[in-house]
Formats: structure tokens, sequence, C-alpha cells
């Protein structure tokens, strides 16, 4: 089975999942991006505009991701984009612990199936699956190998937090530009089979 195959029978899995929270409550979000990509972004859960269109970060905070991807020279296209709980919230509250856990199996299949180089999560939710001891005013920006797959993890703000401070927005931004820089020093150390 191809990339794209295992994805879509991904998604139709989760469609008919009715144990997952939120289930019959929200759209399915579940992804989008090239199914090759060597880089994941990992938002929190879907926003009203993203359940709306069955899309991620197309709202505000979509926007600015389109803003720092052009910024960098990464076509939107180049990367694949997808959230922890692909459903949103009611009131579009935070994710709760039980959403996260049943979302969990799902996206961590989801990212074995893209198998990229480098998890790139934004906000604080997304990063606490993979650095459950973090906090992201601290991991911000930094760049750790995760144990398995040899792949890197980029903890960012999450855009929604840096259109709301000025501070996190000079963050958001210094950390996204040195996105490009990671992905080439990984792919050097890939090809020297380290």
């Amino acid at each position: 089975m191809n990339i794209h195959d295992a994805l879509e029978q991904l998604k139709e899995e989760m469609e008919h999942d009715t144990a997952l929270p939120l289930y019959g409550s929200a759209n399915l979000v579940f992804g989008e991006g090239d199914s090759h990509a060597r880089v994941v972004f990992i938002g929190e859960a879907p926003g009203r505009r993203e359940d709306a269109l069955r899309r991620p970060f197309v709202g505000q905070s979509g926007k600015l991701l389109d803003k720092m991807f052009a910024k960098i020279g990464w076509p939107r296209e180049s990367v694949y984009i997808t959230n922890i709980v692909k459903r949103r919230p009611p009131e579009n509250r935070d994710p709760n612990p039980q959403e996260i856990a049943a979302h969990t199996p799902y996206l961590q299949r989801q990212i074995d199936i893209i198998d990229p180089a480098i998890i790139v999560t934004l906000g604080r939710f997304s990063m606490n699956y993979f650095l459950p001891e973090a906090t992201i005013s601290s991991a911000h920006g930094n760049a750790f190998q995760l144990e398995s797959h040899n792949r890197l993890l980029v903890p960012l703000y999450h855009p929604a937090a840096a259109l709301r401070s000025g501070k996190m927005m000079k963050a958001f931004t210094e950390d996204f530009q040195k996105l490009s820089e990671i992905l080439e020093n990984t792919s050097i150390r890939k090809k020297r089979g380290r």
C-alpha cells in the first residue's frame, strides 16, 4: 500500500470510530499536505473555521503560518499539517486529556506513515505528547532528538498565542526562521548515516 492510500485508510478509520471523543459533534479535520513531507507540523485541535472547511490552520493562525512559510521559502504544500486532536472541542476550548489520549494512537500512526525527519509542534498540547515534562516557554525553538525513528522535534509557540503577544510573535518568527537550517543539518546527518 502506498503512503497516500495508507493515510486515506487511516482517515476512513477515524471517520467511523464512534468511540472517539467529539465524534458526531464536529467534523474530522484529518490533515493535509505532502504525504512524503520531510517536515510535519502538529497543532492542538481545529477551530471553528477549520471545522467548517475540514482543513487545518485556515483561520488567522493559518494565515500567520502561510506568511512564515513564505518567509522561509517553503510552499505550504511541501509540508504536512495536522493536529493532535482532529475534531473541534466545544466552545473552542483546549483539548482535554481524554481527547488527547484517544487521538494520539491515530496521530502516531499518521506520523509513522509519513515518516518525517522533523516534527514541529505548535503549542504546548502537541509538544507535551512528545515531551511530557517540558514547558513551551523553555523548549520553544530548540531541536530535540526523539529516541525512536531518528527524528527531530522542534516545539514552537502556537500561532494563535503569537498573534496575541508581541513577545511570543518575536520568538515565533525567530524560531520559525531556524527551521530551514535545522532541516538542512538533518539532511546532512542522514546522508552521513548518523
